[in-house]
């Protein structure tokens, strides 16, 4: 077979973790990643294409400020790219990376691409809580560098002023609602979807059990994950802490993508190329009330598909998959997308690593760490086929890659965004009813739990007579504890408009 000297390729991956004692002996984010980069780059022996990069990309991270991440990355790994990229927020922005590099290296644009992520909230945290507080100075070496020039990514606000207006803001109690529409639509009762889920759950502990990069390596049983105790207590029901992305991590990871002519100018073994085969990005309805079902995601499906479809191969051809695991909502909106099983019935893994909740959930990064995961489960099994996908805010970015160690038999095709969007678009949406007093059939719930296992503050999603979609807040904690102890959806509920906010009568 001829492969085109313009295919892209995957020659090199690193992940790194720290977890010092004294949050002043950690290395600072920029530092972190840079580890991760010469960790791949020491994985090709003598081949050091990381240092030749002539594109460097860091996706968007939160734990320190740097002007130009990307400029200052390369800086600690010695490179002089013509261009550095940054990314707005979003867990789907290392896939697009992978897509948008793609493409420019097919067009002779790129040649050597560094991508990178990672997150440092663990230290910094732990640094702001120490008595006095600790000052780390992370991003203070590189705070003369000039702003990152291109930014790449959607940079709408993940919410609508409605939407925040009732607490739908933290994705904590965002996901519930997803979680409790997909109860609805499977049509089980409250433990009945516990166990459903723990039974997923428990799957993608024990796969970070065996992973080496994982920050958890508990293999955890369904009802130690699901059920709430003492140290794993309810957040916003029905998820406890251990159904959460754990966020509280110190991890990087970097990728080096590149024409498969500079791999083999560099003398990287084939046996350790992986070839993106092909991808797709679209985007939900972008605010969640607007959206026709809470239990659906026809991105997902879009994506998926359309991925898929470039690549010429069918569903039943991959071998494994990393399915964007924030919580368990997310990965049941891509399995009722796709229609697989889990691992009740189809023994093939939806992760890699062990999810966000286990792994590790270092914000935008993950996908970065599920990509080189993907990348080093597919040369252990030489020829199969791996699907990675990526989402951003509120199950609303998505985007979904196909992997391989053998080279697409046709030509690598990163789908344009605008084609997958338009079938996204098509698909029905919702009115959003705004103010409103009157009844409706209850869809969704989220209940805010105080740590004392109280139930707080509940949002819930409410369709009016005419289809339209009210959100609405309770405090009455009888109504919150009976909403965790039987499924309430479906049910008809009185919704009473109070002022930019609607409450659900008790």
């Amino acid at each position: 077979m001829t492969i085109d000297p313009r295919t892209p390729v995957i020659v090199a991956v690193g992940q790194s973790e720290q977890r010092p004692a004294d949050p002043r002996d950690a290395l600072e984010p920029i530092d972190l990643l840079a580890e991760s980069v010469r960790l791949a780059d020491a994985s090709l022996g003598g081949a050091a294409l990381a240092t030749r990069a002539d594109t460097v990309a860091v996706v968007e991270f939160m734990s320190a400020p740097y002007p130009d991440p990307a400029l200052a990355l390369a800086h600690r790994v010695g490179a002089d790219p013509a261009s550095t990229v940054t990314t707005t927020i979003g867990g789907n922005t290392p896939q697009m990376l992978v897509h948008h590099f793609g493409r420019a290296i097919q067009r002779g644009e790129a040649g050597i691409v560094v991508i990178g992520g990672v997150e440092t909230v663990y230290t910094r945290s732990r640094a702001r809580r120490a008595d006095p507080p600790i000052d780390l100075g992370w991003g203070t070496r590189d705070a003369g560098d000039p702003a990152c020039a291109t930014v790449l990514g959607d940079d709408r606000p993940g919410t609508s002023d409605y939407e925040n207006a009732h607490g739908a803001i933290a994705p904590t109690s965002m996901y519930p609602l997803f979680e409790t529409a997909i109860r609805r639509a499977e049509g089980r009762t409250v433990d009945e979807h516990r166990r459903a889920v723990a039974e997923l759950w428990e799957h993608f502990a024990s796969v970070a059990a065996t992973n080496p990069h994982a920050w958890s390596q508990q293999a955890l049983t369904g009802d130690e994950i699901t059920l709430a105790s003492a140290d794993n207590r309810m957040v916003t029901f029905p998820y406890t802490k251990r159904m959460c992305a754990n966020i509280q991590v110190d991890q990087a990871a970097a990728i080096v993508l590149c024409s498969y002519e500079a791999a083999r100018a560099a003398g990287v073994p084939t046996e350790l190329m992986v070839f993106p085969w092909s991808g797709a990005e679209a985007n939900d309805h972008f605010h969640v009330t607007e959206r026709w079902s809470l239990a659906d995601s026809p991105a997902i499906a879009a994506t998926v598909t359309d991925a898929l479809g470039a690549a010429r191969i069918g569903l039943d051809d991959i071998a494994r998959f990393d399915l964007y695991s924030c919580f368990p909502s997310a990965v049941q909106l891509a399995m009722r997308a796709t229609g697989l099983a889990g691992p009740a019935t189809d023994p093939r893994p939806l992760t890699v690593t062990g999810g966000l909740g286990f792994a590790g959930g270092p914000g935008n990064a993950y996908v970065v760490r599920s990509i080189a995961a993907m990348v080093e489960a597919c040369r252990a099994d030489p020829g199969s086929l791996g699907l990675v996908t990526a989402l951003g805010w509120y199950a609303t970015k998505h985007a979904a890659g196909v992997y391989s160690t053998t080279p697409n038999p046709v030509t690598p095709e990163f789908v344009p965004k605008a084609r997958t969007q338009a079938v996204v678009d098509e698909q029905p949406s919702r009115r959003v009813a705004g103010a409103y007093t009157g009844p409706g059939e209850l869809e969704a719930t989220s209940i805010v739990v105080d740590r004392d296992g109280t139930p707080a503050f509940g949002l819930c999603s409410v369709l009016t007579p005419d289809g339209a979609r009210a959100f609405a807040n309770s405090t009455d904690v009888p109504t919150l504890t009976a909403m965790t102890m039987e499924a309430w959806e479906g049910r008809t509920v009185q919704v009473r408009g109070d002022g930019p906010t609607n409450v659900v009568e008790a």
